[in-house]
């Protein structure tokens, strides 16, 4: 049974049906969150530290995140805090957040009038989703799907991405099955350390996208749209025609297809030799059952 609804207002303006882009990394969820933030009355943001904190201590410890209310309160009380319009509030933004809103001086990326509903799209926002499900019982939830090879490839050069792989990553306090590394049993761990980097980044893809499946049989179709990135590429009118319609709110596809995107198929160039044999082997099944073949 859910808990009754908590009603959250943030500048003055309830939080009602809020909006998190879950996705992989390098999946697509930075060119939908951008297409969000400039769509009417929205207020997105991505990666704001109040909420990066918390997602990646649960990501990295599941069980925290299965602490009752406990942690329900503590998420909830990050993204009030992200969501906050504040003079100088964009400057504590990442790069990505502040590109998609157009940041360019020292003001707020919107004004608190204009704002009618809010979103997020930290990175691995995907790991938090039973959390703000339980925070936002009326949240509505876009994960982005994309080839396992493309994504394999930019994180390899990505050099933020990599910090994850440090063997320190799975010490003895780890938890498991650690959906966040991919790592299904401690007794994987030396094996996992001994991995190449191409490797991991394919058991951290794998890893997102047996929990986006799992969220995919879970959630009313009110609540989850699931797009494949490539789809979205090809054709950012139909994506943004999909949005409007899940969201009720206009989405430009020109947003979504603005800025820097990542590329289809950059794999077949980028990935080569061992890698790229190594990802197609750990990924097998899930690129077969997404039809990335």
């Amino acid at each position: 049974m859910r808990p009754p609804p908590h009603i959250l207002v943030v500048n003055g303006i309830k939080v009602r049906q809020p909006v998190f882009v879950l996705a992989a990394p390098h999946s697509g969820a930075v060119p939908v969150a951008r297409a969000l933030k400039r769509s009417p009355g929205f207020h997105v943001t991505m990666g704001r530290a109040a909420v990066s904190h918390v997602v990646h201590a649960f990501a990295r410890r599941p069980s925290i995140a299965g602490r009752g209310m406990g942690a329900t309160r503590v998420l909830r009380d990050a993204m009030a805090e992200s969501w906050q319009i504040l003079p100088d509030a964009c400057q504590e933004c990442p790069a990505p957040c502040r590109e998609a809103g157009g940041v360019t001086g020292t003001g707020p990326c919107v004004a608190s009038g204009s704002v009618a509903r809010f979103g997020d799209a930290t990175p691995d926002l995907l790991y938090s989703a039973p959390v703000l499900l339980q925070a936002f019982p009326d949240a509505r939830f876009v994960q982005l799907i994309r080839d396992g090879r493309d994504v394999a490839a930019d994180m390899l050069a990505d050099p933020e991405a990599l910090t994850w792989f440090r063997p320190a990553m799975l010490s003895e306090e780890t938890e498991f099955p650690n959906p966040f590394l991919g790592v299904n049993s401690g007794e994987h761990r030396e094996r996992w350390k001994a991995m190449p980097t191409a490797g991991k980044c394919a058991l951290r893809w794998r890893g997102a996208v047996r929990l986006a499946a799992s969220l995919h049989r879970e959630l009313p179709r009110d609540q989850l749209l699931t797009l494949r990135y490539e789809d979205v590429a090809a054709s950012p009118a139909d994506a943004a025609e999909q949005l409007t319609r899940f969201l009720g709110t206009r989405v430009s596809g020109f947003a979504l297809y603005g800025g820097n995107v990542p590329k289809v198929g950059v794999w077949r160039t980028r990935l080569r030799g061992t890698d790229a044999e190594l990802v197609a082997k750990v990924a097998r099944e899930e690129l077969t059952r997404l039809g990335y073949t």
